[in-house]
């Protein structure tokens, strides 16, 4: 697939680039906007829980030698 793009004239992959660009920026844009319309929005009970299933960091500050 790959060397099926590199046969292709420069125009048509700068606008098979921007296509793809395109096509992820309206998904980004309209998903938050289906996500409310099918009432998937996360309650705030959901963020908390996520949250806490999230790893903990702990930064230790190394001592000069």
């Amino acid at each position: 697939m790959f060397k099926a793009y590199q046969n292709l004239t420069p125009k048509t992959r700068l606008g098979v680039g921007v296509a793809i660009i395109a096509w992820g920026g309206v998904g980004l844009y309209l998903s938050d906007k289906a996500e409310e319309k099918l009432g998937f929005t996360p309650t705030e009970e959901d963020k908390a829980e996520l949250r806490n299933l999230a790893p903990k960091i702990t930064t230790v500050d190394k001592s000069q030698r």
